[in-house]
């Protein structure tokens, strides 16, 4: 395949500008002007919302770059470039998978909505599979997306380990990651910089209905939606079968789901990687808005990062270019939105009764299938590489994974 990048070039310098004086209260709604004490009337304040403006071409005779956009990256060459290999990829995603019939020596550990784990002896296995899920069941698959999460998260992972360590071994596959095991503690971290979103336990729907404390944070009167915090606050869940339940760090502690010491480790590491995914998202044009993180304790005591990090699915991504302008005229920020998939159940079935769903066109899947590959492209700033082989994912799997297993010391067998 040609090799050919995302027509964009992501701003390189980025500017914080200041959009109000407190002192000047006509120029700013009260909701906004509220979010500060008293104490700092008068004072001039930086604005609370970040902008990245582009930057000239480094190359002699180029012109100006555009700065990253919403339409520019959904209406762009590369898209057309690969909407061939994936809608000949339509018949060949990995919906299901049975290692354990497959591979000697593995057994399912769990299923969950995308990954499957399986339990490899001293190791884990980890794969990210097709699965697209929403009201509790699974949608589509989507072609390449277990592979983009997959990558995704080794992408993060390689770039935080100054930060935290992480249980990765290695990743055989596209679609695989062998890690060490630990044991899991049963508190997810959401890391959130911004008062948004719409679920039940979102902070914008909570602080909607009067709620000021916050999974511990105290939160000001006077913010709007997709208003941009103070610092980044932290808003621990339970892992809990039905749903997740928010938690305080001093519940965490009391009932026992993790010591002071291991959840003060964990907090800081969470913290530390939302500000570091923060910073290198902007870079690339993009605002990490908020995401979860998910950490055990290896043999040896270590606290480790698992699970994924950074995602498009476990993390909300803005558009950096247009949010100030958007924000200040009340409307939604730019995103690479997946949910026209979601609307389109919700608006041809119910997808929470119906037994029997609907198939997702064809078009829709391509659409999502593109906009995980570029969501990749652009946080990781690589080219996403298509596999040219048309043998079944599955296949190709299970050949990888056996033949990694036993060159691991651990599982090699003795003679």
């Amino acid at each position: 395949m040609a090799q050919q990048s995302v027509p964009i070039n992501p701003p390189k310098n980025l500017t914080v500008k200041p959009f109000f004086r407190l002192n000047s209260p006509t120029k700013v709604p009260r909701s906004r002007t509220q979010f500060f004490p008293k104490k700092y009337s008068g004072k001039k304040f930086h604005s609370m919302t970040i902008t990245a403006s582009s930057s000239p071409s480094a190359v002699p005779g180029e012109p100006p770059k555009a700065p990253l956009s919403a339409d520019v990256l959904t209406n762009s060459g590369r898209k057309s470039e690969l909407m061939s290999y994936i809608g000949g990829s339509l018949t060949n995603c990995l919906s299901e998978t049975h290692l354990d019939s497959t591979v000697p020596g593995l057994q399912l550990k769990a299923r969950g909505k995308v990954r499957d784990i399986y339990d490899g002896g001293n190791y884990l296995v980890l794969v990210t599979t097709d699965r697209q899920s929403a009201f509790d069941r699974v949608l589509a698959s989507i072609p390449y997306k277990g592979q983009v999460l997959n990558e995704t998260s080794l992408w993060w992972f390689s770039k935080t380990h100054h930060i935290i360590p992480n249980a990765v071994v290695s990743s055989p596959d596209r679609n695989v990651t062998i890690a060490k095991k630990c044991s899991v503690f049963p508190v997810e971290f959401v890391v959130r910089g911004y008062v948004t979103g719409s679920t039940d336990t979102s902070l914008w729907t909570v602080y909607q209905k009067g709620v000021r404390n916050y999974c511990g944070n105290a939160l000001p009167d006077g913010m709007v939606k997709n208003q941009k915090l103070h610092a980044n606050i932290l808003t621990p869940t339970t892992k809990a079968e039905e749903h997740d339940v928010p938690i305080t760090p001093e519940e965490i502690v009391e009932s026992g789901l993790m010591t002071q010491a291991d959840y003060d480790e964990a907090s800081k590491a969470a913290l530390s990687l939302f500000e570091f995914g923060q910073s290198t998202a902007l870079e690339n044009g993009l605002v990490l808005v908020d995401t979860k993180y998910e950490f055990g304790k290896g043999p040896d005591g270590t606290v480790l990062l698992i699970d994924e990090v950074h995602t498009p699915d476990s993390s909300r991504y803005w558009i950096a270019h247009s949010y100030e302008e958007r924000f200040q005229n009340g409307l939604e920020p730019e995103n690479i939105d997946k949910e026209f998939l979601r609307l389109w159940f919700k608006d041809h079935c119910n997808p929470y009764e119906d037994e029997v769903l609907p198939d997702a066109p064809e078009e829709l899947v391509s659409e999502l299938a593109w906009r995980y590959i570029l969501l990749y492209e652009t946080i990781t700033k690589s080219k996403f590489e298509i596999p040219l082989t048309k043998e079944p994912i599955h296949d190709r799997i299970s050949r990888n994974v056996s033949h990694a297993l036993s060159t691991l010391p651990e599982n090699m067998p003795t003679t």
